[in-house]
């Protein structure tokens, strides 16, 4: 089964099961898949995380989530009187990170991968030269997007349309850039003409990253958080997500109480699960960060 935010996506991962490929081959096509229909959910300028159970009963995780550049530093987002420059960490080339999309892919296929890479793409070109149809979400994301577009594009893009629900998006250019990683490999991305076009394009708007940056950028493997909740094995992703650590500690809070006896959305419910939840956030602001940079006391959290 394939589960994902657009229909496209999810059967473009559906046919590379039938055609043999396996659960990480679907995974790795309608991630790319989604980079053309959603891009809100998927696309190859941002990074995700990977967390995954195999037949035999053995977990693991993937982090190919952004890194910061190498020419970041703590206050970058102030000003000399140590104040907020507000929009300057969510808006233009300061605010984002190095992308880690296409290396996750390539990592997750290089180590379970069983589809050829171009088996894996070349659905996902078709759909961006065919196009894909405009819902009335979509439509809305745009829209509501649309002046930041025009803030950093200086040129016309695919997005200054006005498309109507029903429409057809045909991303040629992106299809293009799938064609030269499809052929080339990440290397096109963190090496090739396409970094070099990235580094451009995010220098010019205010940003940091190198070619270095890209160069240096690799996924990294880590152990997934796996905890019991009454019956259940529950299985989510490690730091630097906060996701697995705080579920971890909300169902540990309400696991003693009798939810049943309680009536789903009733009074006592709701107020067991904020009081629980609020403290599994003000641990996250406090504690959880990056694990490479920072020691996170998980097994006290949890």
């Amino acid at each position: 089964m394939v589960v994902s935010a657009r229909e496209e996506a999810s059967r473009i991962g559906v046919e590379i099961l039938k055609k043999g490929g396996n659960a990480f081959d679907a995974m790795m096509a309608t991630e790319l898949a989604l980079a053309v229909s959603y891009p809100s959910a998927g696309n190859i300028g941002g990074g995700g995380f990977m967390v995954y159970r195999k037949d035999n009963g053995k977990t693991g995780a993937l982090d190919y989530r952004e890194r910061a550049p190498i020419n970041s530093s703590r206050d970058m987002y102030l000003d000399q009187n140590s104040n907020i420059i507000e929009g300057l960490s969510v808006i233009g080339g300061l605010s984002i990170g190095v992308p880690g999309t296409i290396a996750g892919i390539f990592e997750a296929h290089e180590k379970f991968g069983s589809l050829s890479i171009e088996e894996i793409i070349s659905p996902v070109i078709d759909l961006a030269k065919n196009g894909v149809i405009v819902t009335e979400n979509q439509l809305n994301r745009i829209n509501e997007n649309r002046k930041y577009f025009q803030f950093i594009n200086k040129s016309e893009i695919l997005f200054d349309n006005d498309f109507k629900i029903n429409d057809t998006i045909k991303n040629l250019k992106l299809a293009a850039t799938l064609e030269k990683i499809m052929i080339n490999g990440k290397d096109e991305f963190y090496k090739g003409e396409t970094a070099k076009k990235l580094v451009k394009f995010i220098n010019e708007n205010g940003g940091i990253i190198t070619m270095e940056d890209l160069e240096i950028y690799e996924a990294v493997w880590r152990d997934p958080v796996v905890f019991n909740y009454d019956d259940l094995k529950i299985i989510s992703m490690s730091p630097p997500s906060s996701g697995g650590v705080c579920i971890n500690q909300i169902l540990k809070m309400i696991e003693p109480f009798n939810l049943k006896s309680y009536g789903h959305n009733s009074t006592d419910y709701i107020k067991l699960l904020v009081e629980a939840e609020r403290r599994s956030f003000a641990d996250r602001s406090h504690f959880l960060g990056d694990p490479d940079f920072v020691s996170i006391p998980t097994e006290r959290l949890t």
